[in-house]
């Protein structure tokens, strides 16, 4: 079993893709009464401390994906432990799983995920979930696998990011056009401006520099600034955060690629501007509510002193 009591820790191991036939043998769970049927049964349990590998599935009654396997690159496991305390129906049909189990069922958002629904959902809307098992690993198995699915991944990551900066590299064109403003383009795609070219020793990996900014999407939307009048100016003004210049080790990779990449062009006193195609950036990541992911980012920035 799991080592974990609601399915929102099992989700956040989640990743595959599995499909489901025709119904047949129906249980119900002690716990919660959950009613479940086998599509397909499987009949070889995993040992314990091994791993169990699976696929999930979970919509709405109007089948509108809530959690899919297929939108991931990894499938599903759980370490199989005999001595786990069973205290939920989901628990329940999660340690009874083997291998070429698939199972279909339907309940509701608050048996499926406890008290941890997602917010969109009330606690009686009705929830479909199909789950299937189709592997056993040990440790070493599970491990080599997972590096191979990662390796792949990382391949699919790249080429995606490459058709990104051609597509991107074309509406940071555009915006400048559109702006009134000539920029100079590095060989990674980023593009830069200085403004002021600032005085001292050209800069290089390791240096220490403190650094002014204000962050914006490429629509205007200012996301973040280290400068106080400007936070409060555009209504982003944190109570009791520090408004001050950002400490970096440029070129070290304490911040994105295109800030590591665009500090090393500038000097202490320096201005200029960065912008930033997302794989430069936070790529296909989203950062909280303001940054959405493949977000390309205009960053306005002040070298305040350089050691």
């Amino acid at each position: 079993m799991k080592n974990s009591k609601s399915l929102l820790a099992i989700l956040a191991l989640l990743v595959g893709a599995t499909t489901l036939t025709s119904c047949k043998k129906t249980k119900v769970t002690e716990k919660d009464g959950i009613e479940y049927t086998y599509v397909k049964e499987g009949n070889e349990k995993a040992p314990n401390g091994e791993f169990l590998l699976y696929n999930l599935e979970i919509v709405t009654a109007t089948d509108s994906v809530i959690y899919s396997t297929l939108e991931q690159p990894f499938p599903g496991y759980m370490q199989v432990n005999d001595s786990m305390a069973v205290t939920n129906g989901m628990d329940e049909i999660f340690s009874g799983l083997r291998k070429g189990d698939s199972i279909a069922f339907e309940s509701v958002a608050k048996t499926v995920f406890g008290n941890n629904f997602p917010p969109f959902l009330k606690e009686d809307d009705v929830i479909k979930v199909r789950l299937g098992a189709f592997e056993i690993m040990n440790e070493e198995a599970i491990q080599a696998y997972f590096e191979k699915v990662m390796a792949a991944e990382e391949v699919k990551r790249e080429e995606r990011a490459a058709e990104r900066l051609v597509e991107e590299d074309k509406i940071i064109q555009e915006y400048l056009t559109e702006k009134g403003l000539e920029a100079q383009k590095t060989e990674s795609g980023l593009y830069y401006i200085i403004e002021e070219e600032g005085t001292g020793d050209p800069v290089t990996p390791g240096t220490s520099m403190s650094v002014n900014y204000a962050g914006y999407l490429i629509d205007g939307t200012l996301f973040d600034t280290s400068i106080e009048a400007l936070a409060k100016e555009k209504g982003i003004f944190t109570e009791g955060r520090p408004y001050e210049p950002l400490p970096v080790s440029v070129g070290m990779g304490q911040v994105i690629p295109g800030w590591d990449e665009g500090l090393l062009l500038l000097k202490k006193g320096s201005k200029g501007k960065f912008l930033i195609p997302s794989p430069l950036g936070y790529g296909e990541n989203a950062m909280g509510a303001k940054i959405p992911a493949n977000s390309i980012l205009i960053f306005d920035v002040d070298v305040a002193d350089v050691k």
